[in-house]
């Protein structure tokens, strides 16, 4: 007996053909769907039982109580003093502030990279202003 072909968007060694996309992005799994049509209507009924559990002391569902209403931190702030940046000249000072305080060890690498990021999209900002300034006047020049 042989063994069936392979799917068409596969390859024989089970891998994806190139092109083939896989599944299209946000698609869920059929459990999760069917999961979702048992729960309809019910999320206020099974809210107040967790919360009724949670008062009687069962510690699972206080934990999930809990973690609904104060969820996890995934980043911490950061405490470390910049010097103001109001405008594109103060960049490479602000920059050279967090370079230090990596080289201090006040703050992470990781977290260098997250405030050099916040510098970044500031950056872009004023440039986004300064390029709209510069073409209105340009625009008042040729219509005035």
């Amino acid at each position: 007996m042989t063994d069936p072909a392979p799917p068409t968007d596969r390859l024989a060694n089970g891998t994806f053909a190139p092109g083939n996309p896989g599944k299209a992005k946000g698609t869920r799994w059929k459990q999760s769907r069917a999961a979702e049509q048992l729960l309809e209507g019910e999320s206020e009924a099974l809210t107040r039982k967790a919360i009724e559990m949670a008062k009687a002391g069962d510690t699972t569902a206080l934990r999930l109580c809990l973690e609904r209403l104060v969820p996890a931190r995934k980043d911490r702030t950061i405490e470390f003093e910049l010097p103001s940046v109001t405008t594109a000249a103060d960049h490479p000072i602000a920059l050279g502030a967090i370079l230090s305080g990596v080289a201090t060890g006040e703050i992470t690498p990781a977290e260098a990279h997250a405030l050099s990021g916040v510098l970044e999209q500031h950056r872009r900002a004023l440039e986004t202003a300064d390029i709209d300034e510069r073409l209105r006047a340009i625009e008042e020049r040729q219509n005035g």
